[in-house]
């Protein structure tokens, strides 16, 4: 039997494909949840797809901060495009089966992305401070090459985060049972199946997290701090009021990204905690991306005010 399950090791894994279990005890409400996160996903992609439009469009939104809101939109879209289909699919049609190779693409899209954003949070954190904090230096350093060159630098600090581990995990040995407790291929499941000794890579994914995460939350609270103590400084009212609302609205954000992820993610043993895992996946996943358009844009005045200068165009050319 040893030297069989030797001979699987050397010629690839024993598993060919995974089942994503769903959420099995809610399968009775099966096309009540569809429909809720149908509309949920199709909102969070309307939303954020409107951000980018009118950013594109609107001359008095191509600053900045609204380049790094759109960049953030964009990467979101991407984010809940790569699980919130296969959780539409689990809802209408149960288990869904999905092959190694999928499960695995998926896993590193996901972490990817998800990584990305958090880095896009901490430059969104960074642009506030420069334009509240240092406003005479702001259009110096936040220049257009600046702002392609942060973005790009997200975009590779996500991949080469997250390629390593889920990469190394991949090679790993899987014998069986091959049900993941999960709606989508996350990184925690995949180790739990794994029948290969982990510990190592589950420790380096531990590792990078914590630094994904708490670097950016670093950051966040850096420019956050100064932001408050400058407001408090602001003579008039409004002036603070305007300010506070901007940032206010980031927080909300930051909060519920950083809360789920640091309960998912940041625990040494990636197998703790796996039934809980799914719940706060979704808020993740479902609840922030619906919630990130209105939070971070749609109730801004200069996007209400470009919003309606749109409409009264369109009205105008019928």
């Amino acid at each position: 039997m040893e030297m069989m399950m030797a001979e699987e090791a050397r010629n690839g894994t024993a598993v060919k494909e995974f089942i994503l279990e769903g959420f099995p005890a809610a399968e009775h409400l099966g096309v009540l949840f569809f429909l809720v996160h149908l509309l949920a996903y199709l909102a969070s992609l309307m939303g954020n797809m409107l951000i980018i439009t009118i950013t594109c469009q609107d001359q008095r939104l191509q600053t900045p901060m609204y380049f790094f809101l759109s960049s953030f939109s964009f990467v979101e879209c991407c984010f809940i495009t790569t699980v919130i289909p296969q959780l539409l699919a689990i809802f209408l049609s149960g288990r869904q089966r999905i092959s190694f190779v999928a499960c695995f693409t998926q896993a590193f899209v996901f972490l990817f992305l998800g990584a990305t954003v958090f880095f896009l949070l901490a430059v969104l954190s960074l642009d506030r401070y420069l334009a509240i904090c240092k406003p005479l230096h702001y259009p110096t350093i936040m220049s257009p090459r600046m702002c392609f060159f942060l973005v790009a630098v997200c975009l590779v600090l996500g991949f080469l985060f997250m390629a390593v581990p889920v990469a190394m995990l991949s090679q790993s040995f899987y014998c069986g049972p091959n049900v993941i407790p999960h709606f989508f291929c996350d990184f925690g499941p995949l180790a739990n199946l794994s029948c290969s000794e982990t510990r190592s890579i589950e420790m380096l994914f531990f590792n990078l997290a914590l630094i994904v995460l708490f670097a950016t939350l670093f950051i966040a609270i850096f420019a956050y701090s100064n932001i408050v103590v400058t407001i408090v400084r602001l003579p008039s009212a409004r002036e603070r009021q305007k300010a506070f609302s901007t940032c206010s609205s980031h927080l909300i954000v930051l909060s519920l990204m950083f809360g789920s992820c640091v309960f998912i993610y940041v625990k040494p043993k990636q197998s703790s905690r796996l039934d809980t895992n799914r719940e706060a996946a979704l808020v993740n996943t479902v609840v922030t991306p619906l919630l990130n358009p209105v939070i971070y844009t749609l109730r801004n005045k200069q996007v209400h005010q470009a919003l309606r200068d749109a409409l009264s165009r369109v009205i105008l050319h019928r």
